[in-house]
């Protein structure tokens, strides 16, 4: 119990302090900070896992490593999400494609995956739901990043395509993860889902 809580409040105070970072003059550095940030909240997902084994590995590697294939064919070749790059606050990449966000991409996966579970407990109903909360999430995203420099579309329009790849993606991505059954906490992945949220839609106003 004590664990969750400081797991919480650590969240909490990470995202609130970016958020009045980013709206300080030192809006740079904390921009900077985004995959310490993201990567605090993958490891606080993961160490409230009922158990590691090699399972829950193959789980997670699922979304991580369809992100890359996909965000590669996008950033390189302008296949299904669009035309678009990234910039230099999501930190290292790889074929243009930053690690962090592969990284994101699982974490994602893994808490929309359990508020699917609150939804029904129809395998294929949760498969898509997951996938929808992936894309409504992501819509909230794609008017802050290209003001952070996390990525940009060609001529500054993020094409209705960006979507629909996001939901086929995040189905296919659900459709593998959740076939493992991963036991992990609800509640965390709440917060997590919150605070990511709640992150991105005060930038909707300021």
């Amino acid at each position: 119990m004590q664990k969750t809580k400081i797991s919480i409040g650590l969240l909490w105070l990470f995202t609130i302090s970016g958020i009045i970072g980013i709206l300080s003059p030192a809006k740079d550095w904390f921009l900077m900070l985004t995959p310490l940030n993201l990567s605090l909240s993958f490891v606080i997902l993961c160490i409230h896992l009922k158990g590691v084994s090699k399972h829950t590995v193959h789980a997670l590697a699922i979304p991580f490593l369809l992100g890359f294939i996909t965000e590669a064919l996008g950033v390189n070749y302008g296949l299904l999400f669009g035309t678009y790059s990234y910039g230099a606050n999501l930190g290292f990449k790889v074929l243009g494609v930053p690690l962090i966000i592969c990284l994101n991409w699982c974490m994602l996966t893994m808490v929309t995956a359990d508020l699917a579970k609150y939804l029904s407990k129809n395998k294929w109903i949760r498969i898509g739901a997951g996938a929808f909360i992936m894309t409504l999430l992501d819509v909230v995203i794609e008017v802050s990043a290209p003001r952070f420099d996390f990525w940009a579309f060609e001529g500054g329009i993020v094409p209705l395509q960006n979507y629909l790849a996001w939901f086929a993606i995040g189905s296919l991505a659900h459709l593998g993860y959740q076939s493992y059954e991963v036991d992990s906490k609800a509640k965390i992945s709440f917060h997590v889902f919150a605070s990511i949220f709640v992150f991105f839609a005060v930038f909707l106003v300021f």
